[in-house]
């Protein structure tokens, strides 16, 4: 079959846009309540110079990302520790936007030379307990390396991650991307629940509710879980089945409050990926702050991308 290279390239493109877009929004009400939003945002938030000051800067869930792609465009493959050695550094530089467990297991003396031993013994401690958001922002850019999608979505999770909520979460995520910017194609709702049975039967009721439900139903304002990786994924795959385009499923996750620049920055991966960086309006990637950085590394991931 021949490739549409030019579609392929808007995929990436509209990918990796929509990751860092759907996160600066977001951050307008990160930890809101459906309330508080309202009251902030009576009209609701839609363009970042509503935020206020620093308006149209990306958190540490795209930082991240920016770590793994860095590590693939210097190595030219998906490797593990090069990537734990980036994440150890960006830790160093002191980033203003983390979170906690991720913060813990890198600022372990041993993490570098044992990055997975480091994090399952983290999980451990907290009683196979803790399955949040932290692995699942930063995968984006691990469904686009179009080889071993499942193997490196794992291994890149476990990085930080070890619960199996956590790694389901980013090999769904990943290989929804994947197919989306290398087939053009939706995986079908019956290839999301068997990749998510073969990890924790937890993952197989969000599933249900982001297909039948309403984004309400996942409650992604709720204090107690609003960082849960469960209710990250139901949402961007909840966005795949009832909005039309780039721009409904931004604003509707966005203004749902909670962990918003997470799940947006997830969902808007994953919109990207379908609808292109064409279907994504210009106002949201011009005023992104470091634009034309990310728009360099976009450029330099994309030439290696296709010339595998």
């Amino acid at each position: 079959m021949v490739r549409d290279i030019g579609a392929i390239k808007d995929r990436i493109a509209g990918c990796l846009w929509g990751q860092a877009i759907g996160d600066a929004l977001g951050l307008g009400t990160e930890f809101m309540s459906r309330d508080e939003v309202l009251h902030n945002y009576p009209e609701g938030l839609s363009n970042y110079s509503q935020i206020g000051e620093g308006f149209g800067r990306w958190t540490d869930d795209t930082d991240m990302m920016l770590c793994i792609a860095r590590a693939i465009i210097a190595d030219k493959d998906v490797k593990p520790k090069a990537v734990a050695h980036n994440f150890k550094e960006w830790y160093k530089s002191s980033p203003v936007d983390i979170g906690v467990t991720t913060a813990i297991i890198l600022s372990l003396y041993e993490y570098e030379d044992s990055p997975f031993e480091v994090a399952r013994m983290m999980w451990e401690r907290s009683g196979k307990n803790n399955a949040g958001n932290g692995g699942v922002m930063r995968t984006s850019v691990v469904g686009l390396w179009n080889e071993n999608v499942a193997a490196n979505a794992e291994k890149i999770c476990r990085l930080t991650h070890a619960d199996p909520r956590c790694v389901g979460s980013c090999v769904i995520i990943s290989e929804l991307i994947d197919s989306l910017v290398w087939q053009d194609k939706e995986l079908s709702f019956e290839e999301l629940l068997q990749i998510g049975e073969q990890y924790d039967g937890r993952i197989k009721p969000y599933l249900e509710t982001a297909r039948n439900g309403k984004l309400e139903d996942f409650e992604l304002d709720d204090e107690q879980t609003m960082g849960y990786t469960l209710k990250t994924i139901g949402s961007a795959v909840w966005c795949l089945y009832h909005v039309e385009n780039f721009v409904e499923g931004l604003l509707k996750v966005v203004n749902a409050g909670g962990d918003a620049d997470t799940n947006a920055a997830v969902a808007c991966a994953v919109l990207g990926a379908k609808y292109g960086k064409k279907g994504i309006p210009e106002y949201y990637v011009q005023n992104l702050k470091r634009k034309d950085e990310y728009e360099e590394m976009i450029g330099q991931l994309t030439n290696i991308l296709l010339v595998r």
